[in-house]
């Protein structure tokens, strides 16, 4: 954000992060194939179909580029591990595209998502509901209108299974086919009432369950805190997961893998440990426990450690395989003969 200096590194060997909460492999790339090969196979111990990225566009825009490498790169490692993915579309960055860029929001919509169209969804692993493409909107925030969006998917062929945030889909009209829920200032009874209430009146509607909320944005200079939502160890989670699971909803999205920034995330950090995963594990039912987790971090940690030794790489990228087949025994006689 502001303020903060990762360059800087504390007594307990935390860098200054923008983040109340730490990254239990500690800060990293999130183009870094390692990373993503972490991720990935935490994901699918976890019993997760897929990930949805939140996405800037193409155009060249302040850090947009940087943001649409490093999703290309997280979907790039998604076959190996067998999981999906879509695409969340963040369309208020149509502003800096106009004001910065000098691309009017239609036009660069239009460019957006034909890129979404020829490169995401040709995959037979992008996410689909109802036999069309999933698109996520945060929003829509810029362009609000059905007609506006008609447009948009008119340079496209394909309609997809256009979802907005929560509560933002009537504007949209036709062009919308549901909405995702999202966390609100309002905590668990707001995502109780929008699936009691809300869900039921549209075509669609995808559960949402979080760990808590803790925004960095006042300690980090950039402006208020939105509000808070203490974590309560998995107990926020906990109960999200119980509204989901009893919506009726065929689809959940977990708020959010990643986003630090906001404290909602759920990978691995040295406040929670893997008992945001612990949990989702039992939520999906999976065969999985912390042990299989731990093998994974085991791997990851090894694989950074020994990153110049190409003998035991490739004996590592073969436990990176025994693990995507689920071959725990195969995978954990390898970790064992490396120190």
């Amino acid at each position: 954000m502001a303020n903060r200096r990762p360059d800087i590194v504390s007594a307990d060997g935390r860098r200054d992060i923008a983040s109340y909460f730490y990254p239990l492999i500690g800060p990293y790339a999130s183009s870094d194939s390692d990373v993503l090969d972490y991720h990935l196979l935490l994901m699918k111990y976890a019993g997760i179909d897929g990930m949805i990225a939140d996405w800037y566009g193409v155009q060249n825009v302040y850090d947009y580029p940087l943001i649409k490498r490093n999703t290309d790169s997280l979907f790039n490692r998604t076959a190996p591990a067998g999981l999906g993915f879509a695409i969340c579309y963040e369309d208020h960055t149509l502003i800096a595209d106009r004001d910065v860029g000098g691309i009017q929001p239609l036009t660069a919509a239009q460019q957006d998502i034909a890129y979404v169209k020829s490169t995401y969804m040709s995959s037979s692993r992008y996410l689909r509901v109802g036999g069309k493409p999933l698109l996520l909107c945060f929003g829509p925030q810029v362009l609000q209108t059905g007609s506006d969006w008609v447009k948009v998917f008119g340079t496209v062929g394909e309609q997809p299974s256009f979802h907005t945030l929560w509560y933002a889909s009537d504007p949209i009209g036709v062009a919308a086919a549901g909405e995702f829920a999202w966390v609100g200032k309002e905590g668990v009874s707001g995502s109780g009432d929008f699936l009691k209430t809300r869900a039921g009146t549209l075509a669609h509607a995808i559960a949402g369950a979080y760990p808590g909320f803790k925004d960095f944005y006042a300690a980090g200079g950039w402006g208020n805190t939105l509000f808070v939502i203490d974590h309560n160890g998995t107990s926020i989670l906990q109960a999200t997961l119980d509204l989901a699971r009893n919506s009726g909803s065929s689809d959940l999205q977990l708020i959010t893998w990643n986003d630090f920034g906001e404290g909602t995330m759920i990978e691995p950090t040295r406040e929670f440990g893997f008992s945001f995963l612990e949990a989702i594990q039992q939520y999906a039912g999976v065969a999985y426990t912390r042990s299989e987790l731990e093998l994974v971090l085991r791997w990851y940690t090894l694989r950074k450690k020994y990153k110049a030794d190409a003998v035991l790489q490739r004996k590592l990228t073969q436990a990176y395989y025994d693990l995507v087949d689920l071959d725990i025994v195969g995978a954990r006689s390898i970790l064992d003969a490396i120190p």
